[in-house]
């Protein structure tokens, strides 16, 4: 289960100590990235170098309501810092007034300024209808994402099965899924799981593949 964890430090007060133990951590239980945010990208870059852990950062969070042109800046930035991974928010509002020009263009301007570097679209399920969720699983995928992600973890709710269940369904084999937000327990994101998700984004990962509790706001 292990290689399923993004080990995930978004919080606006994480400090550079905790970050070195995030990616320590990393590296110790083999997770497959650290998720952070793009001040702290080079820092995790250099202590993850001689490891397989990769560094994921994210752009345009937690809103995803920035301008394309500054989340390509952003995305640009944390590929030259070291990130080999961006979760990318997607504009919410211009998805519920339909426009999906716009919103497949923001995607595709973020997927074309980071290259062959791994795309994940987060789409915040809380706020979105089922129709809007499975529409913007299909621009995702027409826009070059390599994911769809469910939350940031700073919404109401997090990852629903039910949301995961309709992100799969609306996704080729060539979409993987990541699911987040208030995933704590081995049970839960064994869920998950099986459902086909390919990566479980969550501050929990240790006590996910221990098997132990996790007390947190989050």
């Amino acid at each position: 289960m292990n290689t399923y964890i993004d080990h995930t430090l978004l919080n606006a007060d994480a400090t550079l100590k905790q970050i070195h133990n995030l990616c320590e951590e990393a590296i110790a239980y083999k997770f497959a990235a650290v998720c952070i945010n793009s001040s702290y990208v080079k820092a995790a870059a250099e202590i993850l170098k001689y490891s397989d852990v990769k560094v994921c950062t994210v752009v345009g969070f937690p809103l995803g309501a920035s301008s394309t042109t500054a989340k390509v800046e952003e995305a640009k930035q944390a590929v030259a810092d070291g990130a080999s991974e961006i979760d990318m928010v997607i504009h919410q509002g211009k998805l519920k007034d339909k426009d999906h020009d716009y919103v497949q263009a923001d995607i595709q301007s973020v997927k074309n300024a980071i290259g062959e570097h791994t795309l994940k679209v987060i789409l915040e399920i809380c706020n979105l209808s089922e129709d809007d969720i499975a529409v913007a699983c299909q621009l995702a995928e027409k826009a070059g994402a390599d994911f769809v992600k469910t939350s940031t973890g700073f919404s109401r709710h997090g990852a629903t099965l039910e949301a995961v269940k309709l992100m799969t369904e609306n996704t080729s084999d060539q979409v993987k899924i990541k699911a987040s937000g208030g995933i704590r327990d081995s049970e839960t994101a064994k869920a998950y799981i099986d459902l086909g998700v390919s990566r479980i984004g969550a501050s929990a990962g240790i006590a996910i593949v221990e098997g132990t509790s996790f007390n947190s706001t989050y």
